[in-house]
């Protein structure tokens, strides 16, 4: 069974892959008879005899092994030298290079909530791929502005939800909630049957608050924005209400408007949540002896909509790009290929335990049994859809702050849905006016 590691930050390091000329030399050599890598097809585009060198800026969670770094550099004849940093200090070194017009690597992490912004700053260097791959990825669109690819997804995270089987049995359900209505009818029967707070939600002022209400909105009514950037109000409403109902009934911990939205999302692990919406992290989680206390009790399902089960869901895929600020570009674009691939998709599940960004091969991982305890998890994949009309906006940070902090203050009993939504509005209409 393959679990999938969290994300943390990582200290700076730097380590760097240098193949000496002797092996480049037999390298080309063993090219001009025939004698090339698993991967030569007799194209002067695979193999570089220039010695050209990247430099590979990203967390630790990103990192490739020394093996594969070294499959690649055999592969191409490009060397590559890797700049491990802290996820968080990416975008500070991304601008404080731009504000002296130097470049600070060659392909760098992009993280989905980036993608407005390092647009807007002229950062990235636009990719071009084949159709074929286009149809693969299962989150392009998030990282496309303009008509223009900005960056190529390595790892996915979207949004399903799981339920406890054993506690709704208890409670004397015995099928799936659907519906949003159908979740909260259903927690309190679980509150009446002795979970006391059935609901794991992030409700504290951080950015795990704001997504969430994103993705309620957007399983509920399919928009969260309307096409001038405007929340669409019914949306935001329906899923604020669905909120304040989870308050009156007590459904949600105390701690869950204070602690951390992993926090929060760790109690379907712990047994003291029965249902949560939230990351594909928790397929493998929930069956992990050393995270979980409910391993065989909690199984995936789609995501619960207004009607019926959700028709869109939301996903918070990373992704890398070329700078441009690059002056090897073309050797970037190779390696983000390359790490991208499906080869290597396969490869990094493994030794880095990201999932899938292909559908291709997330289908042939649940498939093979390597993905355990899948249960909705492919059929989820397929409504997979970015909720931004016109991509990600570059004020992101700006508006996702007055949203969780709009969130929060309802979750403390400080605001009403209707207020928490005309302060959240009149934030981002502001935001919409500096633009």
């Amino acid at each position: 069974m393959k679990y999938f590691q969290e994300k943390t930050g990582g200290k700076h390091k730097m380590k760097k892959k240098i193949v000496s000329m002797l092996l480049v030399a037999a390298m080309v050599a063993s090219m001009a008879v025939g004698c090339g890598s698993k991967n030569d097809s007799g194209s002067s585009d695979t193999k570089s005899d220039k010695g050209e060198s990247i430099t590979f800026m990203a967390p630790d969670w990103a990192i490739p092994s020394d093996d594969q770094l070294d499959e690649f550099t055999k592969e191409t004849g490009i060397e590559v030298e890797v700049s491990e940093v802290g996820w968080d200090d990416i975008r500070e070194k991304l601008a404080t290079a731009a504000t002296g017009n130097k470049n600070v690597a060659d392909v760098v992490e992009v993280d989905w909530s980036w993608v407005g912004e390092f647009k807007a700053a002229g950062w990235l260097e636009p990719l071009k791929i084949s159709d074929a791959d286009k149809e693969d990825f299962l989150t392009l669109d998030t990282f496309t502005v303009d008509d223009e690819i900005l960056a190529l997804p390595y790892s996915n995270d979207y949004r399903i939800a799981y339920y406890n089987k054993d506690q709704f049995a208890k409670a004397g359900i015995n099928e799936a909630p659907k519906t949003y209505a159908e979740v909260l009818e259903d927690a309190k029967a679980l509150k009446a049957s002795g979970v006391d707070y059935p609901l794991a939600m992030s409700m504290n002022a951080e950015e795990k608050a704001a997504t969430g209400l994103m993705w309620t909105a957007f399983q509920m009514d399919g928009v969260v924005w309307n096409d001038d950037g405007t929340f669409n109000k019914d949306a935001i409403m329906d899923a604020l209400n669905y909120y304040q109902e989870v308050l009156d009934a007590d459904l949600v911990a105390p701690e869950d408007k204070t602690a951390s939205g992993m926090e929060a999302y760790m109690r379907i692990c712990s047994g003291t949540a029965s249902f949560l919406v939230g990351p594909t992290m928790f397929v493998s989680k929930t069956q992990n002896p050393d995270d979980s206390a409910v391993v065989g009790q909690v199984e995936p399902i789609l995501a619960p909509g207004k009607d019926g089960t959700a028709k869109k869901t939301m996903a918070l895929p990373e992704a890398l790009g070329v700078t441009s600020t690059s002056e090897n570009k073309e050797a970037a674009q190779k390696f983000v290929e390359w790490y991208t691939s499906a080869d290597m998709q396969k490869e990094l599940n493994e030794t880095l335990g990201s999932l899938p960004t292909r559908s291709s091969v997330l289908k042939e991982l649940v498939d093979d049994g390597t993905i355990a305890n899948a249960g909705a998890m492919l059929e989820a994949s397929e409504l997979i859809s970015s909720p931004f009309p016109n991509g990600v906006p570059a004020y992101y940070a700006e508006m996702s702050s007055a949203m969780y902090n709009a969130i929060n203050k309802m979750a403390l009993g400080e605001l009403t849905p209707e207020k928490a939504y005309e302060e959240m509005s009149s934030a981002l209409d502001q935001l919409l006016k500096e633009q």
